[in-house]
């Protein structure tokens, strides 16, 4: 984190305690801000209620700077260390987990998945179907541990049981409810984006190390990375830090405050259960480190926690020529890149040729005006800064 962006944190944290309103990018902090003047017009126009971005080299932080408001009815300003749900951005967190116990030995990648998970055995694939009959057989050939990671396993996104929201099961019973729904594909002759799938790698990770996926999280990145805000409970200083979520009014005019719909109230309520495909919440400094570990092929400060080949593995586009979707293992991937998005509009992205990571934490489903338009502004900001480093 750049010292101005600390003082500038800094100012606007005393300044909130004596009453004051100090919205970020404005007045005092702007000679200081290198992304938030490609941000802050989508904010003025109300196409944005705000955001915060990170961008990092393999060595440091460069910026890290905050706009607009985590409440925009209060004018209440988002600071830096906003607590973001970042959702499916949580998939990513769970291949590179399983590529841990790839690393070990103790999971191979081509495995059948009910090599470790037996309800797996005997599934269905779903041939024909309309509202009073359906045609089903097995399929041709086994779902493997490499077919989950990469969206296709012939898994549906969800099953029936996960209402009405997705993280209302244990994980052992909403895993068993995907092998007793049956595949709408052949496996790896498609891509279908599955929750599903994600959830069910995790399970495998419970199943070999016999602790909880949380635990496992937390024991092998987590706590040894420093990320102290990432969690599937915001505990109550965090939600006291949890950016509202937005969605452009009926009219399209402007922004209207909404629940996270998938997922249960209230959000530090333990009776809520983890959701590996996308029930994390965090913080850019969290994604951050995050992302400059697998930036630098898996290791951080000094201490390896994923292997070099376990990298370029997740980097490497594992769905076939015909499929159009490109898809690593756990990642959406490209030329020299890797990354991943939430529902809610965050984002975040690994480019190995140009050195730089990226993060961007906004709450928003859809967007009134050219608010889409405001993560593109922020990657080319982001480019010019790490070009000029």
């Amino acid at each position: 984190m750049s010292r101005p962006t600390v003082f500038c944190s800094q100012f606007r944290r005393v300044a909130v305690l004596f009453g004051l309103i100090v919205s970020p990018g404005y007045g005092f902090c702007q000679e200081t801000a290198r992304l938030i003047p490609a941000v802050k017009p989508f904010v003025e126009k109300g196409a944005l209620a705000g955001a915060v971005m990170l961008v990092a080299d393999r060595d440091k932080t460069l910026a890290v700077e905050s706009v607009g408001y985590t409440d925009v009815a209060e004018k209440k300003p988002v600071d830096v260390d906003g607590v973001f749900w970042i959702a499916s951005m949580s998939k990513p967190v769970t291949g590179t987990a399983l590529m841990v116990l790839v690393d070990e030995g103790k999971v191979q990648l081509d495995d059948p998945v009910e090599k470790y998970l037996p309800e797996f055995r005997g599934i269905w694939l779903l041939t024909q179907g309309d509202k009073d009959h359906v045609v089903l057989r097995h399929p041709a050939k086994a779902i493997t541990v490499r077919d989950l990671l990469r969206h296709t396993s012939g898994m549906p996104f969800q099953s029936a049981m996960e209402t009405p929201t997705l993280d209302g099961l244990p994980l052992s019973i909403a895993v068993r409810s995907y092998a007793m729904t049956p595949l709408i594909f052949e496996p790896n002759t498609k891509y279908q984006y599955s929750n599903a799938g994600i959830n069910t790698a995790a399970r495998i990770i419970e199943v070999v190390e016999k602790q909880s996926f949380e635990d496992f999280l937390q024991t092998r990145f987590f706590d040894p990375l420093g990320m102290k805000d990432t969690t599937f409970w915001p505990n109550g200083s965090q939600l006291a830090r949890v950016v509202k979520a937005y969605s452009p009014t009926e009219d399209k005019a402007g922004l209207k405050e909404i629940n996270i719909s998938q997922l249960q109230y209230p959000l530090n309520d333990r009776k809520r259960y983890p959701m590996p495909a996308g029930g994390l919440f965090s913080t850019a400094a969290d994604m951050g480190i995050f992302c400059q570990m697998i930036l630098n092929k898996g290791e951080f400060r000094g201490k390896r926690y994923l292997s070099e080949k376990a990298v370029n593995e997740m980097a490497t586009r594992q769905t076939g020529e015909w499929i159009k979707d490109s898809y690593g293992l756990g990642w959406a991937v490209g030329d020299g890149w890797l990354g991943h998005g939430g529902a809610l509009a965050t984002n975040m992205t690994v480019d190995f040729k140009k050195g730089v990571a990226t993060v961007w934490l906004i709450q928003h489903a859809g967007f009134p005006h050219d608010g889409d338009k405001a993560h593109g502004a922020f990657m080319e900001a982001a480019a010019k800064l790490a070009v000029g480093k």
